[in-house]
């Protein structure tokens, strides 16, 4: 009996830990990307020749890797002011080092031309997931990630 279940969790821990899904949580932003509204949460896999998104168990866009023409990466930072109030409410002083800090949140985008359909969109990344995220898709497309603060825009 020792044996059949040894057995048995020998087969079924490795079938566990490969089973989670290897992609990225998002949140949506825009794009071009149809029936999707700015704020939905979705996972971008990452796999061999493909970008996948996915919104819960449905697939809604599939980019080719090959396709890609452009990937830019950015931040937005804002200071935490909403939150600061709430808590100077009843703490004055830690409400007002609340006001100090800073929040950021990760962008990125990807535009593509597959054989004359063109399109783009751009995403929020956890910010734990932010780098690794970039660096799958330079290794999947051979793009290097521009960086659109240093970009400058002259009109």
């Amino acid at each position: 009996m020792k044996k059949l279940f040894t057995l048995f969790l020998c087969l079924w821990f490795p079938l566990i830990a490969f089973a989670g899904d290897n992609g990225y949580k998002i949140i949506y932003d825009g794009g071009s990307v149809t029936d999707l509204k700015a704020g939905t949460n979705m996972r971008l896999i990452i796999d061999g020749t493909n970008i996948r998104i996915r919104k819960a168990d449905k697939e809604v866009a599939v980019v080719p890797a090959a396709a890609v023409t452009e990937i830019s990466y950015g931040q937005d930072v804002h200071r935490r002011v909403g939150a600061a109030i709430g808590v100077a409410v009843i703490s004055l002083g830690i409400g007002a080092l609340l006001a100090l800090t800073k929040s950021k949140k990760h962008f990125v985008g990807i535009t593509w031309d597959d054989n004359g359909k063109k399109g783009g969109f751009a995403f929020q990344a956890d910010k734990s997931d932010y780098r690794g995220l970039i660096a799958g898709l330079e290794g999947i497309t051979g793009k290097k990630a521009v960086n659109s603060d240093a970009m400058t825009v002259k009109n």
